[in-house]
């Protein structure tokens, strides 16, 4: 098998995994209904792992253009096949959206909410805030990143290591999920957005293309960042993209800063025009 169907199948399996459980936990008449955000979370960590299991000895099971870029730009992966890669995991994560959406066929007409549809093809926020989405993303991807090259380090974890990654989505999910729904992979956000978006699902509603950059961008650059920032400290070789990376990192710090000092600004104003209000 090569590089890019190992990669193709790999997220393929990923998808239906992980697209499956959110979509047994929220669509009506599902037995899993309302099991919660543990059975999500085990549930994608699990479907990480049997992914990774199924191509790790064809492709190395990446899975995640965030990853495959973070490698890259430590030179642990070659450039040149990082396009095949990506474009490997993007059409592995839109044929495993297309396969969830047949297998739960009958539930999509007898789920009203059009949100819950698409929640279990992609994330979004629980607070819509630009800055500390994009924040959050990045936090989450950087400790999948370091975490994947640190615990890869280790000889006792031969053989483990996809499941142990498992367990790493996993506390990912339960600790920092909350804010965004911790995509963590823009392969496995686009992808199945784009299906969405193509799938004749019944009652669905946009697929909120507005937000669709920042499970993307949140993603690669804490992926790259994570990568060279185990390149730096637990290597020793510190490069002048980690510091152009630190500034963007700042320069994203600081927005999310503003902008929640900015809500914060409007939050107190309303609650002082309605206690105004109640005076006249």
């Amino acid at each position: 098998m090569s590089g890019f169907l190992g990669e193709l199948i790999g997220t393929m399996i990923l998808i239906i995994l992980g697209d499956g459980v959110c979509a047994g936990v929220s669509l009506t008449k599902s037995y899993a209904k309302n099991s919660g955000w543990i059975v999500i979370t085990f549930g994608w960590g699990l479907a990480v792992a049997i992914g990774a299991y199924a191509v790790g000895q064809f492709s190395g099971a990446h899975l995640n253009p965030a990853l495959t870029l973070g490698l890259a730009a430590i030179g642990e992966f070659p450039w040149k096949e990082v396009p095949l890669y990506i474009l490997a995991q993007l059409i592995g994560g839109f044929l495993g959206a297309c396969i969830v959406y047949l297998h739960y066929l009958p539930h999509w007409r007898e789920t009203q909410d059009p949100a819950v549809k698409l929640g279990i093809f992609c994330t979004g926020p629980a607070i819509k805030q630009t800055w500390a989405n994009l924040l959050s993303e990045i936090i989450g991807t950087f400790i999948l990143v370091i975490a994947i090259l640190a615990i890869g380090a280790n000889q006792f974890a031969h053989g483990l290591n996809p499941l142990i990654v498992g367990f790493l989505i996993v506390v990912i999910g339960m600790s920092l999920g909350g804010t965004t729904g911790y995509a963590i992979n823009p392969a496995r956000d686009f992808a199945p957005r784009l299906a969405h978006a193509l799938l004749p699902i019944a009652g669905k509603g946009g697929s909120n293309w507005g937000y669709a950059w920042i499970p993307i961008a949140g993603p690669i650059l804490g992926g790259v960042f994570g990568a060279l920032s185990y390149q730096t400290f637990f290597l020793g070789h510190p490069t002048l993209a980690f510091w152009i990376c630190s500034i963007l990192l700042i320069i994203v710090v600081i927005g999310a800063l503003v902008g929640e000092k900015h809500h914060q600004g409007l939050t107190s104003h309303k609650a002082v025009n309605r206690r105004l209000e109640k005076n006249y």
